[in-house]
C-alpha cells in the first residue's frame, strides 16, 4: 500500500496499462513534453515514446475523431480533454459515433475509448474551465460514466476504464487533484460499483468526484452532534448502482444527494425519482438535492457562492431530520 494524490494515481494507472497492452495510446494537448497541464501524463512520453504519447492540434473534434479511427483499427486511445468545457467540440463524435457504433454495428464494433476529463470548480479559473457537463453524457445511452474521488479509485478506476470494451468518460475532480490517500493492492469492485466510504445510520450522502470529501466532512461536524450520516461515493453515472443506493436509503430512511452541477435536470433529479419509485415506503422524509445553481458558471471571485460547501450539505441534512 501507497500514499500518493489522485492526479499521480491517474498517472500510475496509465503507466500500468500502457506496460500490460501496447495498443493503449494516450492523445491529447500538451499531454506529451508538458505532461498536461495538471501534470497527470508527465514522464509518460518520454518513457513510451512520441508514437504512445501523443501530442495533439489544439483540436477537440480532430481528437475525438483520431481515437475513433484507432478504435476502430484495435487500439484502445485514451483521450484527455484539457478542460470540461473544451468537450463541446468533440460533442457530436462523442454522443452521435461514440456512444453507437457498438449498437449500430450489431455489437461487431467495439469501441474502447477512454474519455479523460477535468471537471467541476474551485480552482479560480477563467470562462470554460469549472464546469460539471456530466449528465449530458450520463444522458447518452451507451456510454459509461464514472468519476473519481480519492487516489485509490484513480488508479485503479482509470485501468479498469481502459480494459472495458464500452466508451468510458472518465471525470477527474481538478481541484483535488493534490489530495492525498493510500492506493491499495486491489480496486473495490467493479467499474459501475458504489462504495459505501462511511456508514451511518440517521442519513444517507450520496455524492461523487469533489463533493465526496465535502460530505465526509459534514459526517464528520455531524458527528459532534450526535448524528450518524452514511456516506457514498456513486462512483459510477452510468450505470448508477441503485443496489446500494437503496440498500443504504431503506436503512436510513433519508437520502441527500450533493454534487457541484446544477439540480436542475441533474444527477440528484434521477437519483431521487428512483428512490422515490423504489422505496418509497423506507422513506420518512423526502429526497433532498444540493448542488449547483441554474445559471452559467459564475466569475472565480463568486464561485464560492455557487459551489455547494460544509455548511449547505448539513442545512439540508437538518431540513431532512426535520420531517
Amino acid at each position: 500500500m501507497s500514499t500518493t494524490t489522485i492526479a499521480k494515481g491517474i498517472t500510475s494507472g496509465l503507466r500500468a496499462a500502457m506496460e500490460r497492452d501496447p495498443k493503449v495510446v494516450l492523445l491529447g494537448e500538451d499531454i506529451g513534453k508538458l505532461g498536461g497541464v495538471f501534470r497527470v501524463t508527465e514522464g509518460l512520453q518520454k518513457d513510451f515514446g512520441e508514437d504512445r504519447v501523443i501530442d495533439t492540434p489544439l483540436a477537440e473534434a480532430g481528437i475525438m475523431g483520431t481515437a475513433i479511427g484507432m478504435a476502430l483499427r484495435g487500439y484502445r486511445p485514451v483521450v484527455e480533454i484539457q478542460f470540461d468545457g473544451f468537450v463541446y467540440p468533440a460533442f457530436d463524435h462523442i454522443v452521435s459515433q461514440v456512444a453507437k457504433l457498438h449498437s449500430r454495428s450489431l455489437g461487431y464494433v467495439k469501441m474502447p475509448i477512454v474519455i479523460r476529463i477535468p471537471f467541476g470548480g474551485g480552482i479560480g479559473a477563467v470562462e470554460h474551465h469549472s464546469e460539471s457537463n456530466e449528465t449530458y453524457f450520463a444522458h447518452t445511452a451507451g456510454l459509461r460514466v464514472v468519476a473519481c474521488s480519492n487516489p485509490h479509485d484513480a488508479h485503479w478506476m482509470i485501468q479498469q476504464a481502459i480494459e472495458s470494451d464500452d466508451p468510458v468518460v472518465f471525470y477527474e475532480p481538478k481541484r483535488r487533484y493534490w489530495d492525498k490517500g493510500e492506493v491499495g493492492e486491489e480496486p473495490d469492485g467493479p467499474l459501475g460499483t458504489a462504495r459505501v466510504l462511511r456508514s451511518g445510520t440517521d442519513v444517507t450522502l450520496l455524492a461523487y468526484g469533489p463533493m465526496v470529501k465535502t460530505c465526509l466532512q459534514a459526517a464528520q461536524a455531524a458527528e459532534e452532534e450526535g448524528r450518524s450520516l452514511e456516506v457514498i461515493d456513486l462512483r459510477s453515472l452510468s450505470p448508477i448502482d441503485g443496489e446500494a443506493i437503496l440498500a443504504s436509503v431503506r436503512k436510513t430512511g433519508r437520502a441527500v444527494v450533493v454534487h457541484e452541477a446544477s439540480t436542475f435536470l441533474g444527477i440528484g433529479s434521477e437519483i431521487s425519482a428512483m428512490v422515490t419509485e423504489e422505496a418509497f415506503h423506507s422513506l420518512e422524509a423526502p429526497v433532498l438535492r444540493v448542488g449547483g445553481y441554474n445559471v452559467p458558471y459564475p466569475p472565480s471571485r463568486l464561485e464560492e457562492e455557487f459551489l455547494p460547501d460544509l455548511d449547505r450539505v448539513l442545512d439540508a441534512v437538518d431540513r431532512s431530520l426535520a420531517y
